[in-house]
């Protein structure tokens, strides 16, 4: 993959208005409509890849796709060694296999900033991208998209990066309000809109994105799965980000690209 906008390269040495700036600069640029050429039904997974390339198709191999091939979908998530650096883990999945897997690598310079994330993450992620051989159809990342201050999340940041349609998939709300209470337990299945407040730069009410109960134990009075925050990135729309974890999910409360990376951004610790 190749950076589209390099001017909106995530750099940490920038003041906190420096980046704030350049986030409403990204949210301008970015696209909360759908804008992609597959079928979500096409990347709807039966159940989970498997955890690694076939020996045809090993990592860092370049995967040729002809025209039939179903769409390419990346899970891209992150882990720490200590304070000093971050690793980011690139699974690509095609229908239904992992054909690639790539990583990255970068110093951590700033500390957790609510908001800011990209800045602190960013770096380790844009030298995964770069490393896959294979382009994406859509990326569905760790963190938030347009559900932000700035309605730019890592997922939008990293999706205009790219230009590429992204997803962002968060465990906690970082801003927003659920449109009906989250405090007893949903349904598995279930979708809550998330509507903007007056913490974001859009117009109050604005559907941002969606709670997502992506899994539910048979009794959730006794014990229960909290729901998943799930918002657009770029090029895809509230309502479609929530079709894309739905058929991405395979019984796991993750949907299986970010949870696939998740597994392997924690064996590039070691």
């Amino acid at each position: 993959m190749e950076v589209v906008r390099p001017e909106f390269l995530p750099d940490p040495d920038r003041s906190r208005e420096e980046m704030e700036d350049l986030q409403r600069e990204i949210a301008a640029t970015a696209s909360f409509e759908d804008d992609f050429g597959f079928d979500v039904a096409d990347v709807e997974l039966g159940e989970s890849p498997t955890d690694a390339p076939t020996a045809a198709e090993s990592v860092g191999e370049q995967v040729t796709l002809t025209d039939g091939d179903a769409p390419v979908v990346v899970g891209v998530d992150q882990a720490f060694v200590g304070d000093d650096y971050s690793v980011s883990a690139a699974v690509a999945i095609r229908d239904g296999r992992v054909v690639e897997r790539a990583a990255g690598r970068a110093e951590l310079e700033l500390p957790y900033i609510p908001g800011l994330l990209a800045f602190r993450e960013g770096d380790a992620i844009v030298d995964a991208l770069e490393s896959l051989s294979v382009e994406p159809d859509v990326l569905v990342l760790d963190g938030s998209g347009r559900i932000h201050f700035r309605q730019a999340g890592l997922a939008t940041h990293v999706g205009v990066l790219f230009d590429v349609p992204a997803v962002g998939v968060a465990k906690n709300l970082l801003c927003g309000t659920p449109r009906e209470p989250l405090d007893d337990p949903l349904p598995e299945g279930a979708r809550v809109a998330i509507e903007a407040d007056d913490s974001m730069d859009v117009p109050d009410g604005t559907v941002v994105g969606y709670a997502y109960q992506s899994r539910q134990y048979p009794n959730p009075e006794q014990r229960h799965v909290n729901p998943l925050i799930v918002s657009p990135g770029h090029r895809v729309s509230a309502e479609t980000t929530v079709d894309v974890v739905e058929a991405t999910c395979t019984g796991y409360k993750l949907p299986a690209p970010t949870r696939l990376a998740d597994q392997y951004a924690d064996d590039l610790k070691d």
